[in-house]
């Protein structure tokens, strides 16, 4: 045989080193590709803790109305479970109150303290307060309304929630 019908490899110093490029090219971009996935990730960590805040102040601002429900109900009934509590209604009606107003002037209120708003507004949705709106009813209402607003935070207190409800017992 001779020499010239034998392949041989290449010597090492024709080669290019074009696989090396194409491999340092992959690494970068999987390492970006990473690097992305873990912002992606550490963003929806974030979210996520933001939602569970978010929902707790909540469910606080929730569990305070209903207290507060159960406390109007023992007021106007003079019954039931919490009957014996005490409680502050408003009774006027024209007073300008806007929930949206009060639960902003409560978030930066320190320390945070009234955060619940009673007011009787049966008498004057029902006609049965004087023409003046804002002095004491007339006489007992047959349809005792009442407007409930709470504002409330988490246990952390990083996030905050009002709840305004109009309540019938």
């Amino acid at each position: 045989m001779s020499r010239s019908s034998i392949l041989l490899p290449r010597s090492p110093r024709r080669q290019q080193g074009a696989a090396l490029y194409v491999a340092m090219i992959m690494i970068i971009l999987l390492a970006m590709i990473g690097i992305v996935g873990m912002q992606v990730a550490g963003l929806q960590e974030r979210m996520a803790s933001n939602y569970l805040n978010v929902n707790l102040a909540f469910q606080n601002a929730e569990a305070e109305v209903r207290q507060r429900e159960c406390f109007v109900e023992g007021v106007v009934n003079r019954s039931g479970a919490c009957s014996a509590a005490a409680v502050d209604i408003n009774k006027v009606c024209d007073d300008g109150f806007d929930p949206t107003t009060w639960a902003a002037a409560k978030s930066v209120d320190v320390p945070q303290a009234g955060r619940v708003n009673i007011r009787e507004i049966g008498p004057c949705i029902s006609g049965n307060a004087s023409l003046d709106m804002g002095t004491a009813p007339v006489n007992e209402d047959p349809n005792p309304v009442f407007q409930i607003s709470v504002y409330a935070t988490n246990d952390a207190a990083t996030a905050n929630a009002a709840v305004d409800t109009i309540f019938r017992p």
